[in-house]
């Protein structure tokens, strides 16, 4: 752990999208060996075996294919991923596995037995900070948002798992709202490093797209509740700030993950949201989540997500909730996205 930048082979540093907000030209020395890795450190690392994990997601969006020897800049963090990996922070600065594309690095609990064996790396060194302590992606956190001055609606996308098509929800939904006309802002407040869902919101017509790295978070499993709450209403703040007509936030992974139904059930979260959209795989998941939310006192708009390739599945869902049930192309509608904007703006007779 005591190995020294090489100037040379700084430039050639595959830096990940984890720790983007990083000024890489500005890598001090190294942080003494005996740090015990903590949430969101940053590290630099040299590839040992290239396993599950084939590319590493660049600063910049590019997927970088990864060799033996590569080094790269990424940080240390816990993941939940049922169809991936569950990993923890590691004890120590010993080797470990790449967790996730957008670079992340901890210890593999268990697998998906769908999934290849991790990529694995030798952490070189951990990077300091002015202070001499060690770098964090906490460090890049943008400021505090000024406090808010005007109520946004605000749309809140769940699902039952990961690959539920939530991600798909939302921007179909941001697509929606902005054909009818609304400035539109997204933010993506919880789940592991990766630009893919931010950068689709841009895509839909996002005026500002956010993610939690953004609040200084590499990944929110086994985060405290209580600052990805801060998180979730700093985006929020972001996104108001912006002067959006409509916020669109989504929540990953699925209502049975401890952050997820934590983060759902809490005050603050409740306070933003107006109203929810429910994305599932299937008719059965479909069900489960509405009654569920709907017994927790959500306002569930409406039934998506990959569910809704099934014609059958739809009617199956249709039979046992008294929601709508819309794919992505009815979201992308401004009609059915003004629909939905409608109902949460419009008070509810008492």
């Amino acid at each position: 752990m005591s190995a020294a930048l090489d100037p040379v082979r700084v430039d050639r540093l595959k830096k990940a999208y984890a720790v983007r907000l990083l000024d890489a030209d500005a890598l001090t020395p190294p942080h003494p060996a005996e740090h015990r890795p903590t949430h969101g450190d940053v590290v630099l690392a040299e590839v040992t075996s290239v396993g599950y994990h084939e590319v590493l997601e660049l600063a910049d969006g590019r997927k970088a294919r990864l060799f033996v020897g590569d080094r790269v800049l990424v940080a240390y963090a816990a993941r939940y991923a049922p169809d991936h990996f569950e990993a923890e922070l590691p004890d120590d600065l010993g080797p470990c596995d790449l967790v996730a594309a957008g670079g992340i690095l901890g210890k593999v609990r268990s697998g998906n037995a769908a999934v290849s064996a991790p990529t694995t790396v030798r952490p070189l060194s951990l990077l300091a900070g002015p202070t001499g302590r060690p770098l964090n992606v906490a460090d890049s956190a943008l400021p505090a948002p000024p406090p808010p001055d005007r109520r946004v609606p605000t749309f809140v996308v769940v699902g039952t798992s990961m690959n539920s098509g939530k991600t798909t929800t939302a921007a179909s939904l941001v697509h929606g709202l902005t054909r009818a006309g609304l400035r539109v802002g997204a933010a993506k407040v919880t789940g592991t490093a990766a630009g893919g869902d931010p950068w689709l919101f841009r895509d839909a017509g996002a005026a500002l797209a956010l993610d939690f790295t953004d609040m200084g978070m590499a990944t929110t499993f086994r985060v405290p509740l209580e600052r990805i709450v801060a998180g979730t209403e700093a985006l929020h703040g972001h996104l108001t700030a912006a002067g959006v007509d409509a916020a669109v936030l989504e929540i990953a992974d699925g209502v049975l993950q401890p952050e997820t139904a934590q983060l759902l059930d809490h005050p603050a979260t409740r306070a933003l949201t107006d109203g929810v959209l429910y994305a599932a795989a299937d008719s059965a998941g479909a069900i489960f989540g509405v009654h569920r939310l709907q017994g927790d006192g959500h306002q569930v708009l409406a039934v998506s997500g990959l569910l809704t390739q099934s014609p059958l599945g739809v009617r199956e869902t249709q039979a046992h909730v008294d929601v709508p049930v819309y794919g992505p192309s009815d979201l992308r509608s401004p009609t059915i996205a003004g629909e939905l904007l409608r109902r949460v703006t419009t008070p509810i007779p008492v």
